[in-house]
């Protein structure tokens, strides 16, 4: 199908989008099985929760639109701020410090090779 994008969203991942948008560069632009080869051997933390998006949005494709999961590309990714969580740490003489636990909505689209 020419022109058709799907797409797929991972919300609420326990880590600050900045983190994530470091992993999400190595893979953008590349077909999804060279995508997922490098998401298993990357350090990071976040390489699992995108390589999950990155499955579900190839499922989506071959399934809804039954195009052929070789020929997917990762065209477009994103890592938006989610919910921050505000904690509080107990510190000196009585006073607190803040602690914000982040989280990120990541979105994976991909597209066949020649749309």
């Amino acid at each position: 199908m020419a022109g058709v994008e799907v797409r797929a969203v991972e919300k609420g991942i326990r880590m600050s989008a900045q983190k994530v948008r470091l992993v999400l560069e190595t893979v953008k632009g590349k077909p999804v099985t060279e995508a997922l080869a490098i998401l298993r051997f990357l350090p990071q933390r976040a390489a699992k929760p995108v390589a999950k998006a990155v499955k579900s949005a190839a499922a989506n494709a071959e399934n809804n639109f039954n195009m052929d999961p070789e020929e997917l590309v990762i065209t477009r990714v994103a890592a938006d701020e989610g919910r921050t969580l505000k904690r509080w740490r107990p510190r000196a003489r009585g006073r607190v410090n803040q602690i914000l636990k982040r989280s990120a909505h990541i979105t994976v689209v991909v597209a066949e090779k020649g749309a």
